[in-house]
């Protein structure tokens, strides 16, 4: 029924909304309906308006959960995800993504690499901004994975800023390889400060400013939530 709706409303209001603004508002609440169906699920939402309307960013998120992808709507800012082509076939949500026009990447394909390069330039250059998680994959123990460069490069190459975006608590969700998914949870989400990409020397080295700062602040955030060692506080399985 809600893909009906998110038809629905592409139907009528794509020939104007050449970027799907609306559409993507309707899957950020569609998204969002998820996270309310577990009543002792708390996700908070710290710094958005740090993400300026109107302005286009390279939006980088650290990766834990298969939830990570929805709690990020909760952020109801316009994007563009970029994600595994397998989930573009998930029925009904899939669909949904195809339908906004979200990017797909085939992993271990290097000429997809390079397509879905162009396809994330040409909406960087429309004024969509994209979510992309720079790990590559989800963390199994919650901690930060090497980022990639592909982020970065297209960061440095259409001069846009990047942001940061520090999630925590999905792992306690539902992890990597877990079969459970746990109904009580405090998810926390926090916008860093914008980083512009001409303050560095290149794109690696804004790519490992950005990591230092995102793994500052999960540790940071793990303190202030009184947060034990990762292998103390998961247990789901």
């Amino acid at each position: 029924m809600l893909f009906v709706g998110a038809l629905l409303l592409w139907a009528v209001t794509a020939p104007f909304d050449r970027r799907l603004r609306a559409l993507h508002l309707y899957a950020c609440a569609w998204a969002s309906l998820y996270t309310y169906v577990f009543p002792y699920w708390t996700v908070t939402v710290r710094h958005r308006e740090r993400i300026r309307d109107g302005e286009t960013y390279v939006l980088v998120a650290n990766h834990q959960s298969l939830i990570d992808i929805l709690v990020l709507f909760r952020l109801y800012k316009h994007f563009k995800w970029v994600s595994k082509e397998s989930i573009f076939r998930v029925p009904f949500i899939g669909w949904n993504m195809t339908l906004n026009r979200y990017i797909a990447i085939r992993r271990g394909d290097r000429g997809d690499v390079r397509r879905m390069m162009v396809a994330c330039g040409e909406a960087l250059e429309s004024g969509s901004s994209i979510m992309i998680f720079p790990e590559g994959t989800r963390s199994p123990d919650g901690e930060l994975r090497e980022f990639r460069h592909g982020a970065f490069t297209l960061a440095a190459r259409h001069r846009v800023p990047v942001v940061p975006i520090v999630v925590d608590g999905t792992l306690d969700v539902l992890p990597k390889h877990g079969l459970t998914l746990h109904a009580s949870a405090a998810i926390v989400i926090q916008v860093l400060e914008p980083i512009a990409p001409d303050a560095f020397a290149d794109a690696d080295a804004l790519r490992v400013h950005v990591q230092q700062v995102m793994t500052a602040e999960l540790a940071r955030l793990r303190v202030g939530r009184g947060g034990a060692p990762r292998d103390e506080r998961i247990a789901v399985g």
